[in-house]
């Protein structure tokens, strides 16, 4: 794109926007379908307009490449697609937004922007309005911030407990992933913003990621992590699917025929467009005529392979002008379908116009309080009794913050990080806190005496808690795109740290902030252990009000934590992170095949592993009782009823979880997560729930027909408070032999 087209597309578009339909540009007729919108728009273009579409520039400069990017993008984001004004198409905006409006590390001047907690911790509240909540709390700041696309909907499974980005995505069972982070979506799209979902597939791990060979059967990933990004598309309906940087069988995730033509667009019916993660292409003809929709963030990929290549290839008749229109009617459907045309977003007048910080914090507040899990309480710890006169505060900065996650997905607090950077000076770092502090909100909330120690002398800090009523020790383990875990330890001498503090004394609380499930050496001799996960902009009030009780935890564990990377399909992750990537692109792979669809909770009931802390797990300060389980054949799934009844003392959140088993056996694994209902009930008060188990987590997929069979037999229907505990209640349900389609219908 020339510098003189970017410029006249700066003066005009604004001027275009007030323009309506008219018989020359039927297109913006909003009355009528995206599809048929889209289908008008295409036939009007040019063939430089259409290869313009389909071709996206990274918005931040690109030392690396020396590469300066388009003016008219927003500064230091990730992406920039030019509009068409002559057309009233108007430009894609793009920022990365695992968990807020993020901006690129380079920045010396980045957008400071609400943060919602890490989307596991999302996806622990297992509060599906939550979910939609905080995505349309990111789509509005996005609006503000000038931008109208947002690379958001991480869904990846948890196959690896080490992942450095597991904090991005929604844990490790399907439904509860998949409705999750497809309400986030539809949250964000409620502001007419694009988003997309991602990182589709199989991109379970960030070690070799950009070349890594996932091997894995098409039954066992249809019913494993494609069942997750299937029902997040079902429920969240973005505008983009985002292609993985990882190989699939062979094939480049970008590249993929069986991922982006069979699985994507024909079998799910898929409307929207495919783009491309940043440096994830890797051709031209082969990547568009295998369902490759937009390349997006040159210069990341080794060509401009959707530039002059591409119109070279339509050309010459290499790829088919059909199949190029087809790309441009896919991009400018989802800019229709989400009203991108009709409310156009202009620059920010100043950093942070229109957006209310303070009503937003309490979107991320009540986020960040649902999603802690209380894992251990002995002797009612938790919440501080009102006899506590003093309290000693150790490590993770907890005296001005708390921690976020590195990487693309990094949200910058608003008037900065209160912490230097302790991480990387580079990508993906830096290594940021937020600036809620729960030491702060802690002594707010209650009349003892509190004093910090920062962890680093473990004697001293030690000595300070003995001669403490409570000691709150915080273990940090920081983790970003691109990495891993070497293991499942809490980084440096935390976890010696916790011990010697437990051991000076009993009463000692430990909250840890984590990218995901950590070992817990000292477990039996902590008091109480909170896992509040990144907690976000308010975080350190919401940690704060746990402890003090103002709020009664209802947190469940989205995965399950592991007592070992010796229960781990693979206890060493594949390949070899020291090694540059591009020179290991043959030598390196991962066989997803040893669990198969048998990922987290049901690796575990297969192998009969006892994890540290089961999938669903989670403690309150109340107690609940269920009843009046019932199951019934509805349609082609499975409608269940139960009763809960606050039994305790206090208001509380109750998460009923319903599993399903087949009595003769034949799954991937013993049992499924069916459905859930979290309820708040009074003390003594009672709700009924009532859920409908999809007919998908009924069968076993048959890739010969492409449709799920359900077998004819005995079902057990299990209502439990977690995946290792006992069943509350259980029906035994008779189905017959059925069969739905790709889609579950």
């Amino acid at each position: 794109m020339k510098k003189r087209l970017w410029l006249s597309l700066a003066l005009v578009y604004p001027l275009m926007l007030a323009h309506a339909a008219d018989d020359k540009r039927p297109w913006l007729d909003s009355a009528q379908s995206p599809d048929a919108r889209a289908v008008q728009l295409v036939a009007a273009m040019t063939l430089d307009e259409k290869i313009q579409t389909v071709f996206a520039y990274f918005s931040t400069e690109f030392a690396p490449k020396k590469f300066t990017p388009p003016k008219e993008g927003r500064p230091d984001s990730a992406g920039y697609v030019p509009g068409i004004a002559r057309l009233g198409l108007p430009p894609q905006y793009q920022s990365d937004a695992g968990v807020g409006v993020a901006t690129q590390a380079v920045s010396k001047k980045p957008y400071e922007r609400t943060s919602l907690p890490s989307g596991l911790a999302t996806a622990a509240t297992w509060n599906p309005k939550l979910a939609f909540a905080g995505g349309a709390m990111i789509g509005g700041e996005a609006r503000s911030t000038g931008f109208n696309f947002l690379l958001a909907g991480g869904v990846n499974l948890m196959r690896e407990p080490r992942n450095g980005r597991n904090f991005e995505y929604g844990g490790e069972d399907p439904l509860l992933a998949g409705v999750m982070v497809g309400e986030q979506i539809r949250g964000i799209q409620s502001n007419h913003v694009v988003s997309t979902v991602k990182h589709y597939a199989f991109n379970d791990q960030e070690t070799n990621r950009n070349h890594v060979n996932v091997k894995i059967a098409d039954a066992a990933g249809r019913m494993s992590d494609l069942l997750a990004l299937q029902i997040a598309i079902e429920r969240g309906q973005p505008g983009a699917v985002m292609c993985a940087y990882n190989r699939v069988n062979g094939a480049y995730a970008c590249e993929s025929d069986y991922l982006l033509n069979q699985v994507l667009k024909q079998d799910w019916a898929y409307p929207g467009f495919v783009m491309s993660d940043w440096g994830a292409t890797h051709s031209t003809i082969p990547a568009a005529l295998t369902g490759l929709d937009q390349q997006s963030g040159h210069p990341f990929d080794k060509a401009a392979y959707f530039n002059e290549g591409l119109k070279e290839a339509v050309v010459n008749g290499h790829v088919p002008q059909a199949r190029l229109d087809d790309m441009v009617k896919r991009i400018t459907r989802a800019m229709f379908a989400n009203g991108l045309v009709e409310h156009p977003v202009a620059a920010p007048t100043s950093a942070g116009a229109g957006i209310d910080f303070a009503a937003n914090a309490k979107v991320t507040q009540a986020d960040a309080e649902e999603a802690i899990v209380l894992l251990k309480n002995q002797n009612n710890l938790l919440p501080l009794d009102a006899s506590v006169r003093t309290i000693a505060i150790i490590g993770g900065h907890a005296d001005v913050g708390v921690l976020s996650g590195g990487g693309s997905a990094q949200v910058y607090p608003v008037g900065g990080s209160p912490v230097a950077n302790e991480g990387p000076a580079h990508f993906p770092g830096p290594m940021i806190y937020h600036r809620s502090s729960p030491m702060q909100q802690l002594t707010a909330l209650t009349k003892a005496r509190v004093v910090y120690h920062d962890g680093k002398d473990a004697a001293a800090a030690a000595k300070l808690a003995a001669s403490s009523d409570v000691a709150i020790v915080f273990g940090n383990q920081w983790m970003g795109e691109s990495i891993d875990a070497p293991d499942l330890n809490l980084p440096g001498p935390q976890d010696a740290l916790i011990a010697a503090v437990a051991k000076a004394n009993p009463k000692t609380v430990v909250v840890l902030q984590t990218g995901g499930p950590v070992a817990m050496p000292w477990l039996d001799k902590a008091g109480a252990v909170l896992e509040a996960w990144y907690p976000g902009t308010s975080g350190g009030a919401a940690i704060a009000r746990i402890i003090s009780g103002e709020v009664n935890p209802s947190g469940r564990l989205p995965a399950t934590f592991p007592a070992s990377v010796a229960q781990l399909p693979r206890p060493v992750i594949d390949g070899d992170a020291k090694t540059k990537d591009e020179n290991i692109i043959e030598k390196v792979a991962t066989d997803y095949d040893i669990e198969g669809a048998a990922v987290g909770y049901k690796w575990f009931d297969l192998k009969g592993h006892k994890p540290l802390f089961a999938f669903g797990y989670g403690l309150s300060y109340t107690s609940f009782a269920y009843s009046e389980l019932s199951a019934r054949a509805l349609g082609n799934g499975v409608e269940v009823s139960f009763t809960t009844r606050n039994t305790g003392k206090r208001d509380g959140k109750a998460v009923g979880q319903v599993y399903v088993s087949p009595v003769a056996g034949g799954w991937e694994a013993p049992k499924r997560l069916g459905g859930w209902d979290k309820v708040e009930l009074k003390p003594g008060a009672s709700g009924k729930s009532t859920l409908r188990i999809d007919p998908r987590l009924l069968g076993m997929y048959d890739s010969a027909s492409k449709t799920w069979k359900i077998a004819a037999g005995d079902y057990l229907v299990t209502l439990a408070e977690s995946a290792g505990a006992a069943p509350a209640a259980s029906v035994r349900l008779h189905l017959e032999a059925q069969t739905v389609n790709v889609n579950g219908r």
